[in-house]
Protein backbone atom coordinates (compact mmCIF):
# COMPACT_ATOMS: atom_id res chain seq x y z
CA UNK A 1 0.00 0.00 0.00
CA UNK A 2 1.80 3.37 -1.06
CA UNK A 3 1.54 6.46 0.76
CA UNK A 4 -1.59 7.82 -0.61
CA UNK A 5 -3.92 4.98 -0.30
CA UNK A 6 -3.24 5.75 3.64
CA UNK A 7 -4.23 9.48 3.21
CA UNK A 8 -7.47 10.63 4.40
CA UNK A 9 -10.16 13.02 2.92
CA UNK A 10 -9.79 14.96 6.29
CA UNK A 11 -5.58 14.96 5.53
CA UNK A 12 -6.41 16.57 2.13
CA UNK A 13 -8.56 18.74 3.75
CA UNK A 14 -6.07 20.09 6.07
CA UNK A 15 -2.98 20.25 3.74
CA UNK A 16 -4.79 22.30 0.85
CA UNK A 17 -6.76 24.28 3.71
CA UNK A 18 -6.47 28.40 3.19
CA UNK A 19 -5.21 27.46 -0.43
CA UNK A 20 -6.92 28.67 -3.46
CA UNK A 21 -8.19 26.87 -6.01
CA UNK A 22 -5.42 27.14 -8.32
CA UNK A 23 -3.31 26.01 -5.49
CA UNK A 24 -5.78 22.99 -4.29
CA UNK A 25 -5.89 22.04 -7.71
CA UNK A 26 -2.51 21.76 -8.49
CA UNK A 27 -1.43 20.63 -4.68
CA UNK A 28 -3.97 17.10 -5.43
CA UNK A 29 -3.39 17.09 -8.53
CA UNK A 30 0.77 16.58 -7.44
CA UNK A 31 -0.41 14.43 -4.90
CA UNK A 32 -2.53 12.13 -7.39
CA UNK A 33 0.66 12.19 -9.81
CA UNK A 34 -1.01 10.16 -13.27
CA UNK A 35 -4.29 9.29 -11.78
CA UNK A 36 -6.76 12.57 -11.56
CA UNK A 37 -9.43 12.92 -13.60
CA UNK A 38 -12.39 15.49 -14.46
CA UNK A 39 -15.56 14.91 -15.39
CA UNK A 40 -16.95 17.94 -17.93
CA UNK A 41 -20.29 18.05 -19.31
CA UNK A 42 -19.53 21.46 -20.37
CA UNK A 43 -21.57 23.50 -18.10
CA UNK A 44 -20.54 26.80 -16.86
CA UNK A 45 -19.13 25.07 -14.23
CA UNK A 46 -17.56 22.36 -15.95
CA UNK A 47 -15.99 24.88 -18.16
CA UNK A 48 -14.42 27.11 -15.36
CA UNK A 49 -12.85 24.21 -14.33
CA UNK A 50 -11.22 23.46 -18.17
CA UNK A 51 -10.02 26.87 -18.05
CA UNK A 52 -8.22 26.19 -14.50
CA UNK A 53 -6.82 22.86 -15.88
CA UNK A 54 -5.76 23.88 -18.97
CA UNK A 55 -3.97 27.72 -17.98
CA UNK A 56 -2.16 25.63 -14.81
CA UNK A 57 -0.63 22.95 -17.84
CA UNK A 58 -1.77 20.30 -14.97
CA UNK A 59 -1.47 16.50 -15.36
CA UNK A 60 -5.35 15.94 -15.39
CA UNK A 61 -7.04 13.04 -17.58
CA UNK A 62 -10.59 15.19 -18.89
CA UNK A 63 -13.42 13.13 -19.70
CA UNK A 64 -17.11 13.47 -21.12
CA UNK A 65 -19.78 10.92 -21.10
CA UNK A 66 -21.69 11.42 -24.36
CA UNK A 67 -24.83 9.67 -23.55
CA UNK A 68 -26.36 10.07 -27.28
CA UNK A 69 -28.90 12.22 -26.56
CA UNK A 70 -27.02 15.25 -26.20
CA UNK A 71 -28.17 18.57 -27.27
CA UNK A 72 -26.76 19.97 -30.46
CA UNK A 73 -25.44 23.27 -28.16
CA UNK A 74 -23.25 21.00 -26.33
CA UNK A 75 -21.68 19.19 -29.05
CA UNK A 76 -20.80 22.62 -30.33
CA UNK A 77 -19.08 24.04 -27.27
CA UNK A 78 -17.49 20.61 -26.86
CA UNK A 79 -15.60 21.54 -30.24
CA UNK A 80 -14.95 25.25 -28.84
CA UNK A 81 -13.34 23.84 -26.00
CA UNK A 82 -10.59 21.61 -28.40
CA UNK A 83 -10.04 24.24 -30.34
CA UNK A 84 -9.39 27.11 -27.40
CA UNK A 85 -7.55 24.61 -25.11
CA UNK A 86 -6.15 21.76 -27.23
CA UNK A 87 -6.40 19.76 -24.73
CA UNK A 88 -7.51 15.90 -25.27
CA UNK A 89 -11.27 15.40 -23.97
CA UNK A 90 -12.03 11.39 -23.91
CA UNK A 91 -15.04 10.53 -24.91
CA UNK A 92 -17.05 7.76 -22.96
CA UNK A 93 -20.10 5.60 -25.12
CA UNK A 94 -23.23 3.67 -23.43
CA UNK A 95 -22.43 -0.21 -23.99
CA UNK A 96 -24.13 -0.88 -27.28
CA UNK A 97 -25.28 -3.49 -26.29
CA UNK A 98 -26.74 -3.06 -22.87
CA UNK A 99 -28.27 0.31 -24.36
CA UNK A 100 -29.49 -2.36 -27.78
CA UNK A 101 -31.30 -4.32 -25.16
CA UNK A 102 -32.95 -1.32 -22.97
CA UNK A 103 -34.03 0.11 -25.94
CA UNK A 104 -35.01 -3.02 -27.52
CA UNK A 105 -37.42 -3.81 -24.11
CA UNK A 106 -38.44 -0.43 -23.34
CA UNK A 107 -38.84 1.55 -26.23
CA UNK A 108 -36.48 5.03 -27.07
CA UNK A 109 -38.38 7.01 -24.54
CA UNK A 110 -39.51 4.46 -21.73
CA UNK A 111 -37.62 7.27 -19.02
CA UNK A 112 -40.98 9.20 -19.32
CA UNK A 113 -42.84 6.21 -18.16
CA UNK A 114 -41.50 5.38 -14.58
CA UNK A 115 -38.66 6.49 -12.37
CA UNK A 116 -37.31 3.05 -12.51
CA UNK A 117 -36.77 3.01 -16.18
CA UNK A 118 -35.46 6.75 -16.34
CA UNK A 119 -32.61 5.58 -13.85
CA UNK A 120 -32.16 2.30 -15.94
CA UNK A 121 -31.45 4.84 -19.12
CA UNK A 122 -29.16 7.23 -16.93
CA UNK A 123 -27.66 4.19 -15.42
CA UNK A 124 -26.37 2.88 -18.80
CA UNK A 125 -26.09 5.92 -20.28
CA UNK A 126 -24.25 7.20 -17.69
CA UNK A 127 -22.87 5.45 -14.94
CA UNK A 128 -21.54 2.52 -16.29
CA UNK A 129 -19.31 4.63 -18.68
CA UNK A 130 -18.54 6.58 -15.43
CA UNK A 131 -16.99 3.72 -13.75
CA UNK A 132 -14.84 2.80 -16.91
CA UNK A 133 -13.94 6.31 -16.92
CA UNK A 134 -13.23 6.21 -13.49
CA UNK A 135 -11.11 3.30 -13.88
CA UNK A 136 -7.53 3.59 -12.30
CA UNK A 137 -8.35 6.60 -10.75
CA UNK A 138 -7.22 7.95 -7.58
CA UNK A 139 -8.59 11.77 -7.88
CA UNK A 140 -12.06 12.68 -9.37
CA UNK A 141 -12.71 16.79 -10.12
CA UNK A 142 -16.36 17.40 -10.35
CA UNK A 143 -18.26 20.42 -11.13
CA UNK A 144 -20.48 20.40 -8.58
CA UNK A 145 -21.93 23.42 -6.95
CA UNK A 146 -23.93 23.78 -3.61
CA UNK A 147 -26.17 26.24 -5.17
CA UNK A 148 -27.82 23.44 -7.55
CA UNK A 149 -29.03 20.76 -4.76
CA UNK A 150 -30.11 21.47 -1.20
CA UNK A 151 -28.08 18.09 -0.63
CA UNK A 152 -25.05 19.55 -1.55
CA UNK A 153 -25.22 22.17 1.18
CA UNK A 154 -23.48 20.15 3.41
CA UNK A 155 -20.61 18.43 1.07
CA UNK A 156 -17.15 18.95 1.95
CA UNK A 157 -15.15 20.17 -0.50
CA UNK A 158 -12.75 17.04 -0.55
CA UNK A 159 -14.33 13.96 0.21
CA UNK A 160 -14.11 9.83 0.04
CA UNK A 161 -16.36 8.35 -2.84
CA UNK A 162 -16.98 5.00 -1.34
CA UNK A 163 -18.55 3.39 -4.60
CA UNK A 164 -16.00 4.54 -6.83
CA UNK A 165 -12.81 4.17 -4.35
CA UNK A 166 -11.75 7.35 -4.68
CA UNK A 167 -10.88 11.05 -3.64
CA UNK A 168 -13.68 13.43 -5.05
CA UNK A 169 -12.93 17.23 -5.31
CA UNK A 170 -15.78 19.84 -5.56
CA UNK A 171 -13.31 22.71 -6.71
CA UNK A 172 -16.05 25.32 -7.12
CA UNK A 173 -18.31 24.27 -4.41
CA UNK A 174 -18.39 27.53 -2.84
CA UNK A 175 -19.01 29.80 -6.27
CA UNK A 176 -22.53 31.45 -6.44
CA UNK A 177 -23.66 31.28 -10.04
CA UNK A 178 -23.00 34.76 -10.59
CA UNK A 179 -19.46 34.26 -9.39
CA UNK A 180 -19.11 31.29 -12.22
CA UNK A 181 -20.79 33.46 -15.07
CA UNK A 182 -18.32 36.70 -14.01
CA UNK A 183 -15.54 34.11 -14.46
CA UNK A 184 -16.61 32.80 -17.25
CA UNK A 185 -17.09 36.56 -19.30
CA UNK A 186 -13.61 38.00 -17.67
CA UNK A 187 -11.52 34.77 -19.47
CA UNK A 188 -14.12 34.65 -22.70
CA UNK A 189 -14.60 31.16 -22.08
CA UNK A 190 -16.63 28.90 -24.30
CA UNK A 191 -19.96 28.16 -22.75
CA UNK A 192 -22.78 26.08 -23.83
CA UNK A 193 -25.61 29.15 -25.71
CA UNK A 194 -28.65 27.00 -23.81
CA UNK A 195 -27.35 29.16 -20.87
CA UNK A 196 -28.84 32.12 -21.87
CA UNK A 197 -31.88 30.55 -22.40
CA UNK A 198 -33.25 29.61 -18.72
CA UNK A 199 -30.98 26.03 -18.63
CA UNK A 200 -29.26 25.69 -15.17
CA UNK A 201 -28.41 21.80 -15.34
CA UNK A 202 -28.05 20.57 -19.21
CA UNK A 203 -27.88 16.93 -19.72
CA UNK A 204 -29.79 14.46 -22.03
CA UNK A 205 -32.00 16.59 -24.19
CA UNK A 206 -35.32 15.02 -23.53
CA UNK A 207 -34.68 15.03 -19.97
CA UNK A 208 -33.86 18.68 -19.71
CA UNK A 209 -35.67 21.92 -20.07
CA UNK A 210 -35.18 25.76 -19.26
CA UNK A 211 -36.33 26.89 -15.49
CA UNK A 212 -39.36 29.37 -14.91
CA UNK A 213 -38.58 32.16 -13.02
CA UNK A 214 -38.57 31.11 -9.59
CA UNK A 215 -38.80 27.73 -9.87
CA UNK A 216 -35.47 25.38 -7.99
CA UNK A 217 -32.16 24.62 -10.01
CA UNK A 218 -32.98 20.98 -10.53
CA UNK A 219 -36.71 21.64 -12.16
CA UNK A 220 -35.48 21.32 -15.38
CA UNK A 221 -34.42 18.11 -14.90
CA UNK A 222 -36.50 15.09 -15.04
CA UNK A 223 -39.17 17.27 -14.30
CA UNK A 224 -41.90 15.13 -14.63
CA UNK A 225 -40.72 13.17 -11.61
CA UNK A 226 -40.46 13.29 -7.60
CA UNK A 227 -38.14 16.19 -6.87
CA UNK A 228 -36.64 14.32 -4.23
CA UNK A 229 -35.81 11.55 -6.79
CA UNK A 230 -33.66 13.62 -8.92
CA UNK A 231 -30.53 11.84 -9.31
CA UNK A 232 -28.69 10.19 -11.80
CA UNK A 233 -26.45 7.96 -9.79
CA UNK A 234 -23.50 9.78 -11.07
CA UNK A 235 -22.94 11.36 -7.34
CA UNK A 236 -25.53 9.62 -4.95
CA UNK A 237 -23.04 8.63 -2.22
CA UNK A 238 -22.08 12.32 -2.22
CA UNK A 239 -25.40 13.71 -2.01
CA UNK A 240 -26.98 10.99 0.19
CA UNK A 241 -24.25 11.65 2.87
Amino acid sequence: MDNNQKLTAQDLLHQTGGLSVSDTLEHLVGVFEGASAFSTSFSYEDQAITHLIASQQLNVSIFTLDTGRLFPETYSVWSSTLQRYNLPITAYYPNEQLLQDWVLANGPNAFYESTDLRKGCCNIRKVEPLKRALHGKRLWITGLRAEHSPNRESLPIIEWDEANQLFKYHPILHWSTDETKAFIAEHNIPYNPLHDKGFVSIGCAPCTRAIKPGEDFRAGRWWWEDASKKECGLHEHAENK
